[in-house]
């Protein structure tokens, strides 16, 4: 029997992803309508638009640059959430390993002025170190990794806070600009800030996506990434396999944290922005790649995807109309997206439940027939 279009887990995915997206956008509107209604249809397109706002396609290009330089750390903390979730685990610490990335990157560069390459190797390292120690908690404590990573997280903020204070402008809170501190940390950018005419625009883009397709690469075609996902389903049965289960997850937190941490330094490398050394909240970043890691179907490439729109309503929100809304309408918006990302799987049940029907219905079970009653007066080879 052909299998039900709505059956087909991508399509599932694909059309439980835009179902969020569509009611998060109806009930942004509904909210702009009840602060200014005579606004209301101009705000939510201005958030849509993003970069279209501008009438000059030289405007239009450089900031669809800057929207794509924010999407690279987000689509590698979105990566670092979907890699640990495969396996069984979450990793609500990505916020953190992003900060320890953010950290190592900037005061190799800052403070030493290493190549780009090192401080990105560096940035890689910190985050995979953090993740590990929630690895080995979980592996041989049994601490759950949510609440050792949260508590890494602050730990982790005021650690980086302290160490760049060390490299920080006198006279703001703000690290040294890495462009004209130490220009030889800035990621190359090969030819692509002239295609933006942005200078912000690196290597970072294409980097980031690659990440995405060797992450798909790892967990679907390779025995490691099959590995990791049987001790995700069902650690005993791995272990009894000969799968080393301790190992596998401290692998996993070890690799969630490596691009959380490649993220930070795919975003502060570029030098466009600098980190501010009294904050006090972990950047929204990490928490934003869980959204964007189920919006995406659980599918490297869809976070892909998923990645960039978030983003591009999130920057969107900058162009309204500051005397109408506020700029956070935006981060509503985004934020209702994320609450009905956890109804996804309700969305792929109910579809399931439909196809089945209507293949039901389509094809009736034939009724079973009953076999005639055997003649017990007859004996195997003999005669009546």
């Amino acid at each position: 029997m052909k299998k039900s279009f709505w059956k087909n887990k991508a399509v599932q995915s694909l059309a439980a992803s835009l179902l969020c997206i569509f009611i998060g956008l109806v009930a942004g509107f509904i909210v702009l309508l009840i602060i200014n209604p005579a606004g209301a249809w101009e705000g939510i397109t201005t958030i849509v638009k993003n970069f279209f706002y501008y009438p000059s396609a030289a405007a239009r290009i450089k900031y669809f640059g800057s929207t794509l330089v924010k999407t690279a750390p987000l689509l590698m903390c979105s990566l670092s959430v979907l890699f640990s979730y495969k396996v069984g685990l979450f990793n609500i610490g990505a916020a953190g390993q992003y900060v320890v990335g953010v950290g190592a990157c900037l005061y190799c560069a800052l403070a030493f002025h290493l190549p780009w390459y090192v401080c990105l190797l560096a940035a890689v390292l910190a985050g995979a170190l953090l993740g590990a120690i929630s690895g080995v908690l979980k592996a041989y404590l049994n601490v759950n990794e949510v609440i050792s990573s949260i508590m890494l997280n602050w730990i982790s903020l005021y650690l980086v806070n302290m160490l760049l204070s060390t490299v920080k402008e006198l006279a703001s809170p703000y690290t040294l600009v890495v462009n004209s501190t130490s220009p030889g940390s800035v990621l190359p950018s090969l030819g692509l800030n002239e295609l933006f005419s942005n200078n912000y625009v690196t290597i970072a883009i294409p980097l980031s996506i690659l990440a995405a397709v060797l992450i798909w690469v790892l967990l679907e075609k390779t025995k490691l990434g099959y590995e990791l996902k049987a001790t995700g389903f069902n650690k005993s049965a791995a272990r009894y396999c000969g799968m080393k289960e301790s190992r596998n997850i401290i692998l996993t937190m070890v690799i969630a944290g490596g691009l959380a941490g490649l993220g930070a330094g795919l975003f502060f490398l570029t030098g466009f922005e600098q980190w501010q050394c009294t904050q006090s909240s972990v950047p929204a970043m990490g928490f934003n790649g869980i959204a964007a890691a189920f919006l995406g179907g659980l599918n490297p490439i869809g976070t892909i995807f998923a990645s960039y729109f978030i983003q591009h309503i999130t920057s969107g929100g900058a162009y309204l109309d500051k005397a109408l809304y506020s700029a956070q309408i935006s981060d509503f918006i985004s934020a209702l997206i994320i609450y009905l990302c956890g109804f996804v799987l309700f969305f792929k049940q109910f579809m399931d439940s439909r196809a089945a029907k209507a293949e039901e219905k389509a094809h009736p079970a034939a009724p079973v027939q009953a076999s005639p009653p055997a003649d017990t007066d007859t004996e195997e080879g003999g005669e009546k």
